[in-house]
């Protein structure tokens, strides 16, 4: 049998059933791995082993008495630390964010994962207030990549993503605001993926505002679905959520025979693209084809809304540094300081053209989903660079969107995406390919992300840092 630690979620949650280990078994093994793998990538910000121990064993339980709580009961499980967990304090990567204070209240998904049973295993690494693409903060420092320490892990759900290649927690919960769960899922081997905007409720809000997306970070497509289904319910603390994923795991067994895919390996040459990572995501796409999906390549209207993106991500971040004083600005990593400037000297007028640039793009979007079920494309142009930087060395870009050109459009258009990993680089670093669907077609990118990993085309071997 596979190490507990190499498990899904579906084949803990059957091991449970058939008594073959317990939720104490899976906890325990995690715990073990968290010890090896922490001094080597630092995904976690805090590790409660006795609290994780103590819900393992009420789910042993219940397991024991045949009466399970609800659909992830004893499945070990990480938290980005941008989301509230009770108990503990939300540190947000942030040395101005107090430890003190009474910390009593779960953001919307962590609350569904506690009703269903979850053992929570500690909060995972962001940047500071999840601004950016890679994950290092002034509190917690530089997280690694599973394959490669000395690589990120990307960002900003970075710990999140590592944490699950490790075998440290089956599920995790990331964020995503400009491709914070694909990007890391991407640069780490593992699934990814951001909903339709609405739908897995926020609260607080984030900053960054209608960006900004929660979703699940996994080991596969099915796995997303369950976790998916769990934490899409409805909640009144946040007003725009839309309601449970109704149907997502149901309809993964549908395929992708007859979706009519469009694939666009550099959005019109607008793009460079890494020859290797090319080449992985033209498998996937053939893949796709030998599964019955018409193919089509097709590049979407994208002329770089870079510029507009900027205007209220920046803006987003001057507005959550509104009430620091100088001293508390010194704690702050340079660069979203450095953003924050920036923002704060746009004008209402400016902000307002950037919407209009948004609103512009989803209709685009919308038009093109007319033609396609689903867009192909490389998630990201380049495998992981070197760890504690925004950017690759000498690459010429100066922010953290230089080189994420294909996942934070998506956001501005609130549409679901995903990531699936589809090889290796010649360094034996993750490649991954992104599947996109249009507004409320979580169902449609998950049945074709299931379907890749169902074929094998998803399959690539595991990192082996520390034996895991």
């Amino acid at each position: 049998m596979s190490p507990l630690t190499d498990l899904t979620a579906h084949q803990l949650l059957a091991g449970y059933e058939k008594g073959d280990f317990t939720p104490v078994d899976a906890t325990r093994a995690a715990l073990e791995r968290i010890e090896v793998v922490q001094p080597l990538v630092n995904a976690f910000v805090r590790v409660d082993a006795e609290q994780a121990l103590a819900q393992a064993r009420a789910s042993a339980g219940r397991w024991h008495r045949g009466e399970p709580q609800g659909l992830l009961d004893g499945v070990p499980v990480t938290v980005k630390d941008l989301l509230l967990q009770r108990g503990g304090p939300t540190l947000r990567g942030s040395k101005n964010v107090s430890e003190q204070g009474s910390w009593d209240e779960d953001a919307p998904s962590v609350a569904r994962l506690r009703a269903h049973g979850a053992v929570f295993l500690g909060k995972t690494t962001t940047p500071e207030f999840g601004w950016k693409g890679v994950t290092d903060s002034p509190r917690h420092g530089v997280t690694g990549n599973p394959y490669d320490p000395a690589r990120t892990s990307g960002g900003s759900s970075g710990g999140s993503a590592a944490a699950v290649a490790l075998g440290a927690g089956a599920l995790s919960i990331g964020t995503d605001g400009g491709g914070s769960i694909r990007i890391p899922a991407s640069f780490c081997g593992v699934f990814g993926l951001k909903p339709t905007y609405g739908r897995v409720p926020l609260y607080p809000s984030s900053p960054f505002g209608t960006l900004s997306h929660a979703g699940p970070m996994t080991r596969d497509a099915a796995d997303a679905a369950l976790l998916l289904d769990v934490i899409s319910g409805e909640d009144w603390r946040d007003w725009s959520h839309l309601g449970p994923a109704a149907g997502v795991r149901g309809a993964l067994a549908e395929g992708v025979k007859g979706l009519r895919i469009a694939y666009s390996p550099s959005f019109g040459g607008q793009v460079a693209v890494r020859p290797a990572v090319a080449s992985a995501v033209r498998r996937a796409v053939g893949a796709l084809a030998e599964l019955g999906a018409y193919i089509e390549e097709s590049d979407p209207d994208i002329a770089d809304p870079v510029e507009a993106f900027h205007t209220l991500w920046f803006s987003g971040a001057a507005r959550l540094l509104q009430p620091y004083g100088p001293r508390q600005r010194e704690l702050l990593d340079p660069g979203l300081r450095e953003i924050a400037g920036h923002g704060a000297r746009y004008s209402a007028l400016e902000y307002l053209a950037a919407v209009d640039r948004r609103m512009a793009l989803g209709r685009r979007m919308g038009r093109f989903h007319t033609s396609y079920d689903l867009l192909v494309t490389p998630t990201l142009p380049i495998t992981a660079f070197e760890a504690g930087a925004e950017v690759p060395a000498h690459s010429g870009h100066r922010r953290w969107t230089g080189w994420t050109p294909f996942t934070y459009p998506f956001n501005m258009t609130q549409q679901p995406a995903a990531t699936v990993p589809c090889g290796l680089d010649d360094d034996g670093l993750p490649i991954g390919v992104q599947l996109i669907g249009p507004r409320h077609a979580d169902a449609v990118v998950l049945r074709a992300a299931h379907a890749l990993y169902e074929s094998g085309a998803a399959a690539i071997p595991g990192p082996t840092l520390a034996g895991s």
